[in-house]
């Protein structure tokens, strides 16, 4: 059992006997004394992909999923497949688009550190690592005597993502992300 002021975006939760993955949580605060802080979690179904929005307070316990962690490497893409390695046996296996939509984003051929969660034979979700390095394919040209200050510019990496980076970064630049809040954090 676990919390859920314990919950974690990654955390797999069993809803009536099914794994839920925890896409997105909000907190809420009460303002008054004595209030309990509110969790609002948006989980998406393994098997239906379809959502589901819970509402906990911080000392509600739900039940963990049992699933297993393996580290994979993404291979390459094929049609609207990717094929994906697990690093300890070297066996290649494939996922649709429409399940690993939200890595997309992030995924480079020949890309390690990436963890499947997987329970019996079939992988629950991918988790990317938490910073990520890519290469600016465009961006505008930093403005001369472009200072570090809080203005900003899009500049879009080698996957199509699009990144607001300060304005002294140039195209051709490797630069750090972090893929869970998808923003710029540094040169790599």
């Amino acid at each position: 059992m676990i919390k859920a002021c314990d919950l974690k975006k990654s955390s797999v939760i069993d809803i009536g006997g099914t794994p839920h993955v925890i896409e997105n949580i909000t907190q809420q605060s009460p303002t008054a004394r004595g209030g309990t802080t509110i969790y609002k979690v948006r989980f998406r179904n393994v098997a239906t992909r379809q959502k589901v929005d819970e509402t906990y307070r911080g000392e509600d316990a739900l039940q963990e999923a049992y699933f297993e962690t393996k580290e994979v490497q993404y291979l390459y893409p094929s049609g609207d497949r990717y094929a994906f390695m697990d690093l300890e046996n070297y066996e290649q296996f494939e996922l649709v688009r429409d399940d690993i939509e939200d890595c997309l984003p992030f995924l480079v051929e020949e890309m390690e550190g990436i963890k499947a969660l997987i329970s019996g034979e079939k992988v629950l979700a991918l988790n990317m690592p938490d910073t990520v390095e890519m290469e600016i394919v465009e961006c505008a040209p930093s403005a001369k005597g472009a200072s570090v200050t809080a203005r900003t510019k899009p500049a879009t990496l080698g996957t199509g993502l699009i990144v607001q980076v300060p304005e002294y970064i140039e195209q051709g630049e490797v630069i750090r992300i972090d893929t869970r809040e998808r923003k710029y954090l540094s040169r790599a």
